[in-house]
């Protein structure tokens, strides 16, 4: 049979006719197969978390919601209020209510772990609406925080965190080696072949096929979006980003919070932080004071006359050498974030970050989060996320069943790829392979190493079955 011209493009001076394909299919059969229950469960989790700022309005929606119309009271005031119920704990943060939502007080409390407690009060009345346990920066209340930590580490702690970094490490490599095959699949059929919809006269395995690779090509550049935003939030890649980050310059801004001048006290509003995967609120005291309170309307009015408008947070420090910041909060259709540092006794912005002067990368890391985490566009964002993860499942509940669909009697599971597909390569291919999974490989611990640890079994197999 004459060769096509992806054959001839696939072929080298030494290697085999479809080496590479071979090559790719064994990688993405092995890849899937082993790594996709973690993927499944990411996906589902993923789908759940996905929702979670929705479910979150609706199922807290009266310590949300505000009682009472009418001008709201100083911000000061409502935050005594709130004091006056929690006498035994230090106010460290306030988010003043807008557009008929509450006032969030923010409190220190020393038996909730990576959290802060949230006191709702009513801005016009200056009424409690009750309190909750608030997690991250994003103030993620108890449903959503729950469903974060789900899909993070399975709400085993640090020990879990590993399957979220595995399935975010190799999503990327399933989706690329599946875009090849597809893709070629399509070239060698010259035209007989689908691309991008499903040819509904197959059956069988080539139905299931056509499912899978029609499904895979759809929704491959919001898979490869996923795993690499994932993986900035990874325990081990997720140090090497930013390391990275660091090194080219393209970290988040931070102001300085110092009023004496010393260095080292700053407020960082990387986006990263905030994520509700189990990220840690601001360090704040954990004694009750509460001496500064009175000097915050005129820090608010100092940021609202800087330009910030738009719901915001304001960090209360514990002394008078520390400057307050008011932050913008993350909202819907919003895509900028300022922050000020404001200095409580004279009212004087004493420094600032502005979102236009952020490097390009940060930018784009923030609305990266915000994209991953459905916040970004709001309940588009969130229902497209859903429908993303509903497609991941359906593909990888498809590639299963081409695996038994290929099994050879009905007592065995579907045969693997051939042997040897490494082997089979160009000299030079071999060597770029080995070369980029090294490189790859200590970038991507995880992938790194569940990488060496499928070789050594796959070698292992195959030395078993020349002596059997």
């Amino acid at each position: 049979m004459p060769l096509t011209e992806v054959d001839r493009a696939d072929t080298s001076a030494s290697g085999r006719p479809g080496s590479t394909r071979a090559f790719f299919l064994r990688l993405h059969f092995y890849a899937g197969v082993l790594v996709g229950p973690f993927l499944l469960v990411a996906a589902v989790t993923g789908g759940l978390y996905a929702v979670a700022p929705t479910i979150e309005q609706w199922m807290y929606r009266d310590h949300l919601q505000a009682q009472t119309a009418g001008p709201s009271l100083p911000i000061a005031d409502q935050v005594r209020a709130a004091q006056r119920a929690r006498p035994d704990l230090a106010a460290v943060a306030v988010r003043p209510g807008e557009s008929g939502l509450t006032t969030q007080v923010l409190f220190a409390d020393p038996i909730l772990e990576q959290s802060r407690r949230a006191v709702f009060v009513d801005p016009a009345s200056g009424e409690l609406q009750g309190d909750l346990a608030v997690y991250g920066s994003v103030n993620a209340l108890p449903v959503r925080a729950w469903l974060s930590g789900l899909h993070r580490n399975l709400n085993l702690g640090e020990p879990g965190r590993l399957y979220s970094e595995l399935a975010a490490s190799w999503l990327w490599v399933v989706v690329l080696g599946g875009l090849y095959l597809w893709i070629g699949r399509y070239l060698r059929g010259r035209g007989r072949n689908r691309l991008l919809t499903v040819d509904r006269s197959a059956t069988g395995r080539r139905r299931t096929l056509n499912w899978h690779g029609a499904t895979g090509i759809w929704i491959a550049t919001g898979l490869l979006f996923l795993s690499a935003t994932g993986l900035t939030w990874s325990a081990y890649a997720g140090a090497n980003v930013d390391k990275l980050r660091a090194a080219l310059s393209w970290s988040t801004p931070a102001v300085s919070v110092s009023l004496t001048g010393s260095e080292g006290a700053e407020h960082d509003p990387d986006p990263h932080a905030g994520h509700g995967h189990g990220a840690t609120a601001p360090s704040v005291p954990v004694v009750p004071t509460a001496p500064r309170v009175g000097e915050l309307n005129r820090v608010l009015d100092t940021a609202r006359a800087a330009g910030l408008g738009g719901p915001v947070e304001i960090a209360i420090p514990a002394d008078t050498t520390t400057a307050f910041t008011v932050a913008q909060t993350r909202q819907p259709w919003v895509m900028s974030t300022n922050t000020v540092a404001v200095d409580g006794a004279t009212g004087a912005v004493t420094d600032a970050s502005w979102f236009a002067d952020w490097p390009l990368a940060a930018k784009l890391a923030a609305w990266g989060i915000q994209l991953h985490m459905g916040t970004l566009f709001g309940l588009p964002n969130q229902l497209a996320l859903l429908a993303l993860a509903g497609a991941l499942v359906a593909v990888i509940v498809g590639g299963y069943r081409m695996w038994w669909q290929r099994r050879p009697d009905r007592m065995r599971v579907g045969r693997p790829p051939r042997r040897g597909a490494l082997a089979a390569l160009a000299p030079g291919a071999a060597v770029a392979v080995l070369a980029a999974a090294a490189l790859v490989g200590w970038f991507i611990p995880l992938l790194g190493l569940s990488l060496a640890g499928f070789v050594a079994a796959d070698v292992a197999v195959g030395l078993l079955r020349r002596t059997v």
